[in-house]
């Protein structure tokens, strides 16, 4: 699995979004693909970055790209 590292989107900025991870089969986010958010009032936010940010755990998945924002 490769790693893209994009800026956040505005929207994500302005809905208090820290952290953005996508899965997905294409070099950009689509429609289908799996995103996971984390939000500044995340209870857990910094062992979920952590868990994000580990491709180990994704490795037998069906992605190919994993996309993240922060």
């Amino acid at each position: 699995m490769r790693k893209i590292y994009k800026p956040l989107t505005e929207d994500q900025k302005n809905r208090g979004v820290i952290f953005s991870s996508t899965l997905s089969n294409c070099t950009t986010e689509l429609p289908c693909d799996m995103v996971h958010e984390v939000f500044e009032n995340d209870r857990d936010r910094y062992a979920t970055i952590k868990n994000l940010k580990d491709v180990r755990f994704f490795r037998n998945s069906p992605w190919r790209y994993c996309i993240e924002r922060k």
